[in-house]
């Protein structure tokens, strides 16, 4: 029975086991796009520095809020120190000293303290540079985030072109072996030359290497779009959406029309944001040389004995307690803060002079992204009608070759121009994808259908 029992529970051990590791999902781009952001592994990380960015500013505040600080010790003298008082005190000669052991062999105290911070400029701009901090780090995720989308449109394309390509490849060997079949039977009856047969054998190879190296293309890019997705690279993944429906749903030439605000774009956001960080350090080297302010309360309490009575109900306490203020006030740095404060100015002025680059960077991006957009849309129309121009020249050339009005090498030409009318399109059809996304990451507005 315990043997049952246990083949039993392998069994279901390992079925389960295998269900998970060959879970499959399925994705259109969109789902694919929000599956990511919550699950590829830079976008998690960029999330866990925002919440890093947010203790860290509650860190700042709260060095500005009262302080309660406790402290406990004893004190055990295995050996007390001696003191010598002179002997005149107790009516000893001039001169002499006798030996006087002060205090108790053993005593505790207990204190309390209390501080609150009451000024301090550098206090006020640390709370600030918090804040910045925390706008960098949100900052910073954004970006991550439209980077892992660009990388998601990027990676789920290029899965359905190696699937358009391995399906058209197989559709075209089927094709030629059709032809190859025919041809050869014309062959064995003499109405063509053997190196028509040769030819088309020389053309299929090619198309079967290519065949198999683009099965191979595709199981990479599947393991590059699950890496993209943060999942394993062995899972299964099902595309929901198609190469051609994804081209026209982002054919969209009035986006090329929409306004442009330089302040959106995320590279721009951070550049603020660094020049931000800059002016906040040249006010903290400033604020050194202004005085700082806290108050304090103490409260404490003591007791002496000769052997450890300190948990007696009769063992005497000695209470004390003190109140006071402190002023820290800088006076003298030998040119240290000037210096400092010279320096955090320079990496200010730099940090302007870099927003202003980053600014005409962007607007370089914008047009380039524009260009390119429009210039992929171009290319997709033209790679349309010249695929539709080598298919009719790939029949016609088969029906002259058959009849004998064609040789095999017009034939093969034809068919090599077709094979690569039928590779460009489908590509183009991808960078009319991605360089829509492309746009709309430098836009900072990342929409894959309608544009409202």
């Amino acid at each position: 029975m315990n043997k049952v029992f246990i083949l039993i529970s392998f069994f279901l051990i390992t079925t389960t086991s295998k269900a998970q590791e060959n879970k499959t999902y399925k994705f259109t781009l969109e789902q694919a796009i929000n599956f990511a952001l919550d699950s590829n592994y830079t976008a998690i990380n960029a999330r866990k520095d925002i919440a890093k960015a947010i203790k860290k500013k509650w860190e700042t505040t709260a060095s500005g809020l009262p302080q309660l600080n406790g402290n406990i010790s004893y004190q055990n003298n295995l050996k007390q120190p001696t003191t010598l008082i002179p002997g005149e005190i107790t009516g000893g000669d001039s001169g002499t000293f006798i030996p006087v052991i002060f205090g108790t062999k053993e005593n505790a105290n207990i204190g309390v303290s209390l501080s609150q911070l009451i000024f301090d400029g550098s206090y006020l701009v640390g709370l600030q540079a918090a804040k910045t901090f925390l706008n960098y780090s949100q900052n910073a995720d954004e970006k991550t985030q439209l980077e892992v989308r660009l990388g998601v449109i990027n990676a789920y394309g290029s899965v359905l072109l190696s699937g358009e390509l391995i399906d058209i490849i197989d559709l075209n060997i089927k094709n030629l072996q059709n032809n190859l079949n025919e041809t050869t039977a014309y062959f064995k009856n003499g109405f063509v030359e053997e190196e028509s047969v040769e030819q088309l054998e020389i053309t299929l190879l090619d198309l079967e290497t290519q065949l198999k190296n683009s099965k191979r293309m595709f199981v990479i890019a599947q393991q590059m779009f699950n890496l993209a997705l943060g999942i394993d690279v062995e899972s299964d993944v099902i595309m929901l959406d198609n190469l051609d429906s994804l081209t026209q749903q982002n054919i969209r030439l009035d986006f090329l029309e929409k306004n442009i605000n330089i302040e959106d774009n995320i590279d721009f956001k951070i550049a603020t944001n660094y020049k931000d960080q800059r002016l906040l350090e040249l006010k903290l080297e400033k604020s050194y040389s202004i005085p700082n302010l806290a108050a304090f309360v103490n409260y404490g309490t003591q007791a002496n004995s000769d052997s450890f009575t300190f948990l007696s109900n009769n063992q005497k306490w000695y209470q004390s307690s003190l109140l006071g203020i402190n002023m820290n006030i800088p006076i003298v740095s030998s040119g240290m803060r000037s210096a400092r404060t010279q320096q955090a100015r320079i990496a200010l002025e730099q940090a302007e002079t870099n927003l202003k680059e980053t600014y005409q960077n962007i607007l370089l991006e914008i047009n380039t992204a524009k260009n390119n957009y429009r210039f992929a849309i171009e290319v997709y129309n033209n790679n349309k009608k010249n695929l539709n121009l080598s298919e009719r020249v790939e029949k016609k050339n088969q029906i002259k070759f058959l009849e004998g009005l064609a040789t095999s090498f017009d034939l093969r030409n034809a068919q090599i121009q077709l094979y690569n009318a039928q590779q460009s399109y489908f590509e183009s059809m991808l960078r009319v994808i991605t360089t829509k996304a492309d746009l709309e990451t430098v836009l900072n507005t990342p929409q894959l259908k309608e544009i409202n």
